[in-house]
């Protein structure tokens, strides 16, 4: 048997750079890949107030504009013998967005949507990375799935 678990979150930051949409990657310290906003859910905590905590950690940035992804990232994990199902959030940041890393990532950088697919380590990202662009970039997202933040 192998049991699903789901006790991470993650999000993917939209900003306007030098007037073209980009996304934010960051390169993690352990495993030397680049990757988007993710972390562990604490007690008492919603998942929606783990990753504004997470994304504000990571990055520096107070997040005004939340959703729901409506998007599930699933993944086995070898090492606990588990199935990970992460609910993705995502958030769209200021023009020319600066960030303040923590000591989990080496670099960061804003990025296309071709340059963020050509730079995820993994399959998952890169259909995530499409799905969001899709979904949130060439469509206008549901208000049904914002989320009040404050």
């Amino acid at each position: 048997m192998v049991p699903v678990r789901s006790i991470i979150v993650s999000a993917v930051l939209f900003s306007e750079i030098d007037g073209q949409l980009k996304i934010l990657l960051m390169k993690r310290v352990k495993g030397q890949f680049w990757s988007h906003i993710a972390g562990k859910i604490e007690n008492n905590e919603t998942a929606s107030q783990a990753i504004v905590r997470k994304i504000c950690e990571e990055t520096g940035i107070q997040v005004q504009q939340l959703y729901s992804a409506d998007y599930l990232e699933q993944f086995y994990e070898a090492s606990a013998n588990v199935i990970e199902l992460i609910p993705v959030f995502t958030a769209y940041c200021d023009k020319n967005q600066t960030v303040i890393l923590n000591d989990e990532h080496a670099e960061y950088d804003w990025f296309s949507l071709d340059e963020a697919v050509e730079k995820a380590e993994f399959g998952g990202q890169r259909l995530l990375y499409q799905y969001l662009w899709e979904n949130f970039v060439n469509r206008q997202p549901s208000a049904l799935l914002k989320i009040n933040t404050y």
